[in-house]
């Protein structure tokens, strides 16, 4: 009966101190603790290793307890938006990581505009049906015009067809007020380059 009770006891003693070994290794193994700013330090010290994040100088908000981060601001790329969110993750095992940032490209000179880029500008304005005359210049007087029309809260987005053909743009489409009218009519003049404008968008009936 002894020899069973010492048994029993061994047992005891021995499952218990499993669990005290398993206790004590997921206190070792767990990610030590970190307040909002240790957190948004340690994002920010991965996103400034990146040259180009760093010049973009995106905003991180951080809640350690929930391990989760919200990064916003605006780049260059989709590219550097990816980056940034992989950084951000690589801060602390299991991150999570809201992605708020906003990708609007640089707009670029009349001397850093390539045959390249002019291309680009002709296949997205087929596929919205715009025309694009031969040159470089009406292709980049295109960009920048939606670039323009695109970040005015006043022009309603991409509801507006730019043909520009000899430097000459034609908007075309309809849009729901004069003032849009007058604003997008606007804007396509004051963009460098620009010979003369032609209006031709239809305002929306009340």
């Amino acid at each position: 009966m002894l020899k069973v009770i010492f048994t029993a006891c061994m047992l005891t003693a021995l499952t218990l101190g499993m669990v005290a070994c398993d206790s004590a290794t997921e206190t070792s193994t767990s990610q030590p603790r970190m307040s909002d700013s240790d957190l948004k330090t340690a994002i920010k010290t991965k996103l400034d290793g990146d040259a180009q994040l760093k010049a973009a100088d995106i905003d991180v908000s951080a809640e350690a307890e929930k391990n989760a981060a919200t990064l916003s601001g605006t780049v260059e790329s989709q590219a550097l938006r990816t980056r940034a969110v992989e950084l951000a993750r690589a801060a602390r095992a299991g991150l999570i990581v809201t992605d708020k940032i906003d990708v609007k490209p640089r707009e670029l000179t009349r001397a850093e505009y390539t045959q390249e880029n002019a291309m680009e500008a002709k296949g997205r304005a087929e596929r919205y049906g715009e025309k694009l005359g031969d040159s470089l210049d009406d292709a980049w007087i295109h960009t920048k015009i939606v670039a323009k029309l695109i970040g005015n809260a006043d022009t309603p987005e991409r509801k507006i067809n730019i043909d520009v053909v000899n430097n000459i743009v034609t908007l075309r489409g309809t849009v729901e007020t004069n003032e849009q009218k007058t604003e997008a009519e606007r804007v396509a003049k004051e963009t460098e380059g620009v010979k003369s404008v032609k209006n031709m968008l239809k305002v929306k009936p009340a």
